[in-house]
């Protein structure tokens, strides 16, 4: 006879206590964009177009790819330069906000 099959394990442990979700501040400074995310601003419609048929998963699978060949090269520099700049802007409104609490 052949080996006895394995009983399946239960997901075990205590379930931990869900943790409550704090409140955000509809007038907080909006968080910096990544100079991954404006390059994805960019290249997303051209994106959409190529591949209409793709799910979501797939088509950030492929932006992710070609954000990957060009992050080392000039090309990002400009996004990385938006994305400083957009660095400035939140540190900006982020002090300004925390002056006012």
């Amino acid at each position: 006879m052949g080996s006895p099959a394995k009983a399946p394990k239960a997901k075990g442990g205590a379930a931990k206590p869900k943790k409550e979700k704090k409140e955000k501040d509809p007038n907080a400074p909006k968080r910096p964009k990544s100079a991954y995310f404006f390059y994805l601003d960019d290249i997303r419609a051209e994106v959409n177009k190529e591949h209409p048929t793709a799910s979501i998963g797939e088509k950030s699978k492929v932006m992710g790819e070609m954000w990957n060949k060009i992050k080392a090269t000039k090309e990002a520099d400009k996004y990385n330069k938006k994305a400083s700049e957009d660095k400035a802007r939140y540190e900006k409104e982020k002090a300004k906000y925390e002056g006012k609490k």
